[in-house]
């Protein structure tokens, strides 16, 4: 069992800057995938970003890519995302998820989930 519990959401300016982070407890952090994933009101759970075991692959939305990093740090059981240059349709619910797949963009491959953190980017 992993417990993921997420931090940093808030409410910035649209091109400001925002780092979220999701610390790991329950088992080997190591041992899993882990991906950021975001829910808008009113839409379905997206796809934001995923990153290997170790760090070397990481697999980024499109609309995200140049903005966001993904990053981790296995002796803290941390995964991070900086998201740059924030606009208004990045407003939405962030959730990290673990999987014991390989880099992965489906939700069905997470098994674990955190409880989401609320990012607000105003216009």
């Amino acid at each position: 069992q992993v417990q993921l519990v997420e931090s940093g959401g808030g409410l910035v300016q649209a091109g400001a800057s925002l780092t979220v982070s999701c610390v790991a407890s329950g088992h080997t952090f190591s041992s899993y995938s882990m991906g950021w994933f975001r829910q808008a009101p009113g839409k379905e759970r997206e796809f934001v970003v995923s990153i290997s075991r170790f760090g070397g692959t990481t697999y980024y939305l499109d609309s995200v890519k140049g903005r966001f990093t993904i990053s981790r740090d296995n002796a803290k059981n941390t995964v991070y995302l900086q998201m740059d240059d924030l606009k208004p349709e990045d407003t939405a619910v962030y959730y990290c998820a673990a999987s014991s797949a390989a880099v992965s963009n489906r939700p069905m491959e997470y098994v674990y989930w955190g409880q989401g953190t609320q990012v607000t980017v105003s216009s």
